[in-house]
Order: structure tokens, then sequence, then C-alpha cells
């Protein structure tokens, strides 16, 4: 599909293959109500919960790829994922005691730090 750019010129849209492969940050919450909220403030709108972890991270792949999807048919504006350059790589995290609790105790069982431990569950599912 070729779309105009600001000149008039024509120019090759990127596939939507391309763009259901970009890595968006995603912002998780717990809910008040157990489990977690995750949302992708790149894409307006794309959020969704879940009961576990796991649950939420499958839920928001899925609300990923319809948005773009639907926004790729639409001819809609996809933005790209927000920059890296303003992160610093560390994060505070509150979570329930008992999530704290069956993390740590799953690390250890692991061998690794608890720390090791969240960024690999983490890698996993974005």
């Amino acid at each position: 599909m070729k779309t105009l750019n600001q000149k008039n010129q024509q120019i090759e849209k990127p596939s939507l293959e391309y763009y259901l492969n970009l890595q968006y940050p995603v912002t998780l919450y717990p809910d008040p109500e157990e489990g977690y909220v995750a949302q992708i403030k790149d894409l307006p709108g794309c959020l969704t919960q879940g009961e576990t972890l796991e649950e939420t991270m499958a839920n928001l792949n899925e609300a990923r790829e319809l948005w773009i999807e639907t926004a790729y048919e639409a001819d809609d504006n996809i933005p790209l994922p927000s920059s890296n350059d303003s992160y610093s790589g560390k994060l505070l995290l509150g979570m329930p005691k008992s999530l704290h609790r069956r993390l740590a105790e799953t690390s250890e069982r692991e061998g690794v730090s608890l720390n090791q431990y969240i960024v690999s569950l983490l890698s996993a599912v974005t």
C-alpha cells in the first residue's frame, strides 16, 4: 500500500507484519480486586486485565495485535514505540505481599536473584 507524503510523493507504507513486530513499552498496575491491568500507552485505548500476570500479558498481546490490525486496515496512523532514551532501566514496583513471597520463593528454587527472575518473566511475555 502506498501513501502520499507532504510533498505529494508516493512512499511505501510499512507492512502490517512490520507494525506487529514492534516492541511497545507496557505499563502494569496491580488491580485492587486481585489481578493486573496492563496498558500500552503508545496505542491509545490499548489496555486489558487478567487474574494472573501470564493471563494479563497474553490478553495485552491480543489487544495490541487487534489495535494495530484495525488501525492498519482503516489506514489510521500507528504510532511507533516511545524511545528508551528517557528510561534508566530501573523501576520501583509495588505489589501484593503474597505475590512478592511467591516470586521470591520461586526465584530461590530456580537459583537466581528475585530481580533476574522477574526480568526473565517479563521478557518472556513482551
